[in-house]
């Protein structure tokens, strides 16, 4: 057992990045079992809670799996994440309504708005140095925040949402600190911030957003950052409505040093207005991307904040690829300003479907969830039969647990491309893959 290299560390974060770091370079190899718990504790001195925390810490970034009493191995195809394999393979024939994607229908042609901007780039070449942030868009980007009741504050413009909330969490926190996340909540977050070194602490959401009794909890409990969904949470649907913000605004007064980021993920698709809980904290990031109206290949956020984490961010960014490409920040002011996008037409569309499956199950006896967005969140007693008995029936849905930490199992539905026609044969199948549910909360 670990012939050949010596784990050393005397805290959970060193324990784990030497292990991590042997993983890397082949001292460890696939399969390798690790030391017994306590057994490396008297090696390295330390507390066995101290090898437990490390232990997990690695088990969250999906470099070891751990069997009971086979002990901790090594993974055999070592990751970032195990969530990551929680993917699911859409066979062939089978209608897929798992992928989470918006509907490329709704999606505007790009054509134009690049020409437009190549053109400006022969005219006006951006050049090392020049400003990393296009003013046309700046203005624009801040004229539409000031319209949302975001607070004031300088802009920056990273490559999509989830590239902007790293930057935010590693700009303020060190490995081990604590985040708040939602639970369910956005698997590439709960993917990222393990990834980071960083642990999460899981917030239950209904309808109306995170739950403010379990934020105060978590933040009492000593987590130094906040992470919430304003609009078309992923998976649940939720959005953050007016009443939900004064109550969490309320709590956040209590922790004024919390970092607090808010994730405008809905912008663009939902008619319902945004309560933002940005700037009562004195660490906040508000982050606007523009896939789900756009084009996920845009890959563009706007991020605005506090001028300490805004300044942070585009220095750590101006020392790796320095600015996302003002010909992409061109394109996207081009179709701002063609109104290329109808967002209460898109809202519409994705409403409407939304509301018909989520109608069509309740008739059922099965209870739905989706108050905006893209997504239906179904909770079910058994969420791997579920997944395998709908795949049979034809249909291919996202399993819960790529969005769930603590939280009862589920099962999410895109919409984004379901068809009319399709609604009332997809809640037959969901239905009798679930069987009828009472009525209860996802959190």
């Amino acid at each position: 057992m670990l012939e050949g290299y010596r784990i050393s560390g005397r805290r959970a974060a060193e324990i784990a990045a030497s292990v991590e770091s042997a993983v890397g370079s082949g001292g460890l190899e696939p399969g390798e079992l690790l030391p017994p718990m306590r057994e490396l504790a008297v090696e390295l001195g330390v507390n066995p809670n101290t090898v437990a925390a490390a232990y997990r810490i690695l088990r969250e970034r999906g470099v070891i799996e751990t069997a009971g009493r086979r002990g901790s191995r090594v993974r055999s195809k070592p990751a970032t994440t195990g969530r990551e394999y929680l993917r699911l393979d859409v066979p062939e024939g089978v209608r897929d309504v798992a992928s989470g994607n918006p509907d490329p229908a709704l999606l505007p042609s790009l054509a134009k708005a690049f020409a437009v901007a190549a053109e400006q780039g022969d005219r006006e070449p951006v050049l090392y140095g020049d400003e990393p942030v296009e003013p046309e868009l700046a203005r624009r980007a801040r004229a539409d925040l000031d319209a949302g009741g975001v607070p004031d504050g300088p802009l920056a413009v990273t490559s999509g949402s989830l590239d902007a909330i790293e930057r935010v969490l590693a700009a303020h926190l060190k490995p081990g600190d604590t985040v708040a996340v939602e639970d369910p909540g956005w698997g590439s977050l709960l993917d990222l911030v393990p990834a980071l070194g960083l642990r999460t602490a899981a917030v239950g959401v209904d309808d109306e957003g995170p739950l403010p009794d379990d934020v105060r909890r978590v933040l009492e409990a000593g987590a130094r950052a906040l992470i919430v969904t304003d609009r078309a949470q992923n998976p649940t649907g939720a959005a953050v409505s007016s009443s939900r913000a004064r109550a969490l605004r309320a709590v956040l007064r209590q922790h004024p040093d919390i970092l607090l980021i808010d994730d405008d993920h809905g912008h663009g698709i939902v008619d319902l207005p945004l309560h933002t809980l940005a700037g009562v904290t004195g660490s906040w990031a508000f982050v606007r991307s523009v896939a789900k109206a756009y084009g996920p290949d845009l890959r563009l956020a706007v991020l605005t904040g506090d001028a300490v984490t805004v300044d942070r961010v585009i220095g750590r960014h101006r020392l790796g690829p320095g600015w996302v490409s003002r010909i992409t920040q061109r394109a996207v002011v081009r179709l701002w300003a063609d109104g290329a996008v109808d967002a209460r037409a898109v809202a519409a569309a994705y409403g409407g479907r939304r509301d018909a499956l989520i109608g069509a199950l309740a008739e059922r006896g099965v209870a739905a969830y989706g108050r905006s967005g893209l997504n239906v969140w179904i909770p079910v007693p058994d969420e791997t039969g579920a997944v395998a008995r709908l795949l049979h029936a034809g249909w291919a849905v996202a399993p819960g647990a790529r969005f769930r930490m603590s939280a009862p199992p589920g099962i999410r539905v895109t919409v984004s491309t379901l068809a009319v026609d399709e609604t009332v044969a997809l809640a037959d199948a969901i239905a009798s893959a679930v069987g009828p549910a009472p009525i209860r909360s996802y959190v």
